[in-house]
């Protein structure tokens, strides 16, 4: 488990680049946290190293994006509206997730489709300061 103090977006995603660094073909990272805490700042930074031609936007209504990299894709997921594991079936979640790097915004709402190995990134709106962000990988 690490965790990181992250006081801008641009941090965000420079510590979401270090843990994309570590990812290969077949993970998946589960992000939780609340409305507007940077969960598509994190992916951005992420993309930045396995995409880097990718423009990241958060796939709020079509469920999916897909990002081609170099040898890589990575498919960024929001499953905020997801009800049921048949709606994740229909949007071919479980295919997704073995042909690339997947990581999935709101896995609170699919705890039962999180893989076990999964990483977990878990960011936190700090008390003291708006702007900062607790972030915790593990």
């Amino acid at each position: 488990m690490a965790e990181y103090i992250s006081c801008s977006t641009e941090e965000t995603e420079g510590i979401a680049s270090f843990l994309a660094s570590e990812l290969k073909k077949g993970d998946f990272v589960a992000m939780f946290g609340d409305l507007g805490v940077g969960k598509t700042a994190f992916v951005r930074g992420m993309a930045r190293v396995l995409a880097p031609s990718a423009s990241v936007k958060s796939p709020t209504y079509t469920v999916v994006n897909e990002y081609r990299g170099e040898g890589i894709k990575l498919f960024h997921f929001d499953v905020y509206r997801i009800e049921d594991d048949d709606d994740l079936y229909s949007i071919g979640f479980y295919d997704y997730i073995k042909k690339g790097i997947s990581v999935c915004e709101w896995s609170e709402n699919i705890p039962w489709a999180i893989p076990d190995n999964a990483r977990r990134v878990i960011i936190e709106r700090m008390p003291d300061d708006v702007n900062k962000r607790k972030i915790t990988i593990i």
